[in-house]
């Protein structure tokens, strides 16, 4: 699902991004509420500053915010593993060759637009302005994954996470 979003930025570079695991709903732009196999419920959450994800299922739940986060430190880990609470996260920071990023952007825009298990925002002013999320609808071995994407065209900048949850 491809929607305009009606807020400015808040995020202004890779650098400005945080992670936080189990924080409350914060104010969203656009949700997207998916129902999949084995009763998993996940709720994508833009952010006027980047996403949130909830993930509820049987006897557990998961909210992952990766955002510019007020009153916390801008640290956004390339890895963490919570072998515990089957929790793995990933995130890489891309600044691709002039004009790459453009491309790129523009190709995600058109592969995840009518993916019913995605949702990609586009801040205004700026159509590579965007942050997107896709969830692997079928997850296997008892796993659920999602991607993220978040573009920063002023500062030359991509960020990927990925997520995995084993339930």
């Amino acid at each position: 699902m491809l929607v305009t979003l009606d807020a400015p930025y808040v995020d202004t570079r890779a650098a400005d991004l945080s992670l936080a695991l189990g924080d409350a709903e914060r104010p969203a732009l656009h949700v997207l509420d998916l129902d999949l196999p084995a009763g998993l419920r996940l709720r994508l959450r833009l952010l006027g500053a980047s996403h949130q994800v909830v993930l509820r299922a049987v006897g557990a739940e998961l909210t992952e915010t990766v955002a510019c986060l007020p009153g916390r430190p801008p640290e956004l880990p390339a890895t963490l593993l919570d072998a515990a609470n089957g929790y793995r996260f990933a995130a890489t920071v891309l600044r691709p060759p002039p004009g790459e990023l453009r491309d790129r952007v523009g190709a995600l825009r058109a592969e995840l637009a009518g993916d019913p298990y995605a949702l990609v925002g586009v801040f205004p002013g700026d159509v590579d302005a965007v942050t997107a999320l896709a969830v692997r609808p079928d997850p296997p071995g008892g796993t659920v994954g999602w991607h993220t994407w978040h573009a920063y065209p002023q500062t030359n900048e991509l960020v990927l996470t990925e997520t995995a949850v084993v339930l």
